[in-house]
């Protein structure tokens, strides 16, 4: 608790003008509960946080398109240009269903604006609650879309022939959050000043948790090779496959269970230190100002948005899903890069986008909250929530990864975790990051399939 005491006070806490009684309030209503004022000079309804206050009831169609066109950021308002393509590619699927390449490509692009708008409608939602509940629950909305995939990949296969695919884009997942999207915010925050810092609470666990979520993740796929082969043994290589999905739904219940004790731990027993250091970073955007001026969604827009997006993004994550296997076998992309590279990076696109923005404003706490939350909600919740979903409904689903994933997992997170370890950041660790990522997309794109599936049938490889 000592710790804890001196972590916040590293920090000075800037007059909340938020939340201000007007001037003209007489003193003599002392004992009445007064209404509160925001910045905007919008009385902020109860429950509400003021920095989320709309000054507004309702849905007002014209101001809530041009909200959610305005987005969060310059990158995010750019991204929302292709909004165009979500009907064309839904309409794509039922009038043209022979067009598979067109199908892929357009519905591969138009996940990026509706993943885009999941995110906008979080972080407009996540603004009108307290603020580390808010983060958590904005991270949370940018894995619903990897949450849905995972699950229509799972309802959609036939026997066990997309669980390949749902383990790589399950490490892929990790992979390009803590190599592409965490270098793209070391670079894009180092490209303003020479280094960024970091608070430990934030680094520490992170790195931390995700190093105990590679051990869970990759210790199954060691069981597998450890005893396959082997003749010293009294299990035959018949049961092998058996006990490494026990070992896996057993793993899967434990790792939910940090995932609980994680919340648990930022939400409850150190959720004041938390809420310190975001609140910190937040006062250190120079554009603070312009950002709490910004009209904002009501809490009836922000559902009206996510039950739009969503409903766009299960039909995208359908349509794709349905293609993967042409171009597996047809166009003979291997089933690692489509799950280890393809998936992952328009799954994360809107996170992405957020993160970077956050780290380019010097707001490098928050950045990694969502960068490493995401990776950590992957790990600790969305795969244990694969593999007991697969064990319900009857699907194969495990963690026996494949030895190349397994082991590009295991080196990402030590090298995330040794960029981290010193509480700094620049943009020559950003761009060997992204250099790591590069190296591992290439060698996923050459691997080959199983026997017999795709490119690899004929005894090709999986270019």
């Amino acid at each position: 608790m000592a710790r804890r005491s001196r972590s916040s006070r590293e920090y000075t806490q800037e007059p909340k003008s938020e939340a201000t009684v007007p001037p003209h309030s007489s003193s003599g209503h002392r004992g009445m509960h007064l209404p509160r004022f925001n910045h905007n000079g919008h009385e902020v309804t109860p429950g509400i946080e003021p920095e989320g206050e709309s000054g507004r009831r309702g849905i007002h169609p014209l101001k809530f398109l041009k909200i959610c066109f305005r987005s969060t950021s310059t990158m995010s308002m750019l991204v929302n240009v292709l909004w165009p393509l979500v009907p064309v590619a839904i309409a794509l699927h039922f009038a043209r269903p022979e067009w598979h390449l067109a199908i892929f490509i357009t519905n591969y692009i138009a996940m990026v604006p509706a993943a885009n708008m999941v995110g906008f409608a979080g972080s407009e939602l996540a603004r009108k609650l307290p603020k580390v509940f808010g983060v958590i629950l904005e991270t949370t909305f940018g894995s619903v879309v990897e949450i849905v995939l995972f699950m229509v990949l799972l309802k959609t296969s036939t026997g066990d022939s997309n669980v390949p695919v749902i383990r790589a884009a399950i490490l892929g997942s990790i992979l390009a959050n803590m190599l592409l999207c965490l270098g793209f915010c070391f670079f894009a925050g180092g490209l303003k000043r020479s280094d960024q810092e970091f608070h430990p609470a934030i680094s520490e666990a992170g790195s931390g948790l995700m190093l105990v979520a590679g051990m869970g993740l990759v210790l199954p796929t060691a069981y597998s090779v450890a005893v396959s082969g082997r003749t010293d043994l009294t299990i035959t290589d018949g049961e092998i496959p058996g006990f490494t999905q026990k070992i896996s739904r057993a793993t899967a219940i434990i790792l939910l269970c940090a995932y609980i004790v994680f919340i648990f731990y930022q939400m409850k027993s150190h959720d004041n230190l938390y809420g310190e250091i975001f609140e910190a970073d937040e006062h250190r955007d120079k554009d603070r100002h312009k950002e709490l001026a910004k009209p904002k969604l009501t809490l009836t827009e922000c559902v009206v948005a996510l039950i739009i997006s969503l409903a766009c993004v299960t039909l995208i994550a359908v349509f794709l899903v349905l293609e993967i296997p042409f171009m597996v076998e047809e166009r003979h992309v291997s089933d690692a890069f489509v799950g280890l590279i393809l998936i992952p990076l328009v799954e994360k696109a809107a996170e992405h986008l957020l993160a970077i923005d956050e780290a380019y404003d010097n707001q490098m706490n928050l950045a990694l909250a969502h960068v490493l939350g995401a990776s950590i909600q992957t790990a600790l919740l969305n795969t244990p929530l694969v593999v007991l979903v697969g064990w319900g409904i009857g699907v194969g689903m495990d963690m026996n990864f494949e030895i190349f994933d397994a082991v590009a997992l295991i080196l990402a997170i030590l090298v995330v975790g040794s960029f981290l370890r010193d509480g700094k950041s620049n943009y020559l660790e950003g761009v060997l990051c992204i250099f790591v990522y590069i190296i591992i997309a290439i060698s996923a794109y050459f691997y080959p399939n199983p026997a017999g599936h795709g490119a690899a049938e004929g005894g090709e490889g999986g270019h």
